[in-house]
């Protein structure tokens, strides 16, 4: 078997693209990153719980478009709100961390 010169890993070809740790580009890939995920991990909740964006609006009290621009990364959510759709909405528990 010949080893591929070529082949990186992903964590090589992230800091190839946007730099190391803590630089300001990688930082911002970073914060990037972390929006699209937390909109992700509420499509996959609501959708495993069964529900169209308009009923997880209004278990919540928002409406459908807020749900889908918070889905999409089109819009920021304020913490309060995050815990309403987490707790009210979806039945979950909200868990944070703090990593320094």
């Amino acid at each position: 078997m010949s080893k591929k010169k070529n082949v990186k890993t992903l964590d090589q070809f992230v800091d190839e693209q946007y730099g190391k740790n803590g630089t300001p580009k990688r930082d911002k890939m970073e914060k990037g990153y972390e929006a699209f995920k937390l909109g992700f991990l509420i499509q996959q909740a609501r959708l495993e719980k069964g529900l169209t964006q308009e009923q997880l609006a209004a278990k919540c009290g928002t409406n459908k478009g807020y749900i889908s621009k918070i889905e999409n990364d089109i819009k920021e959510v304020r913490l309060s709100t995050l815990q309403k759709i987490v707790e009210i909405g979806l039945g979950g528990k909200l868990q944070l961390s703090i990593t320094l």
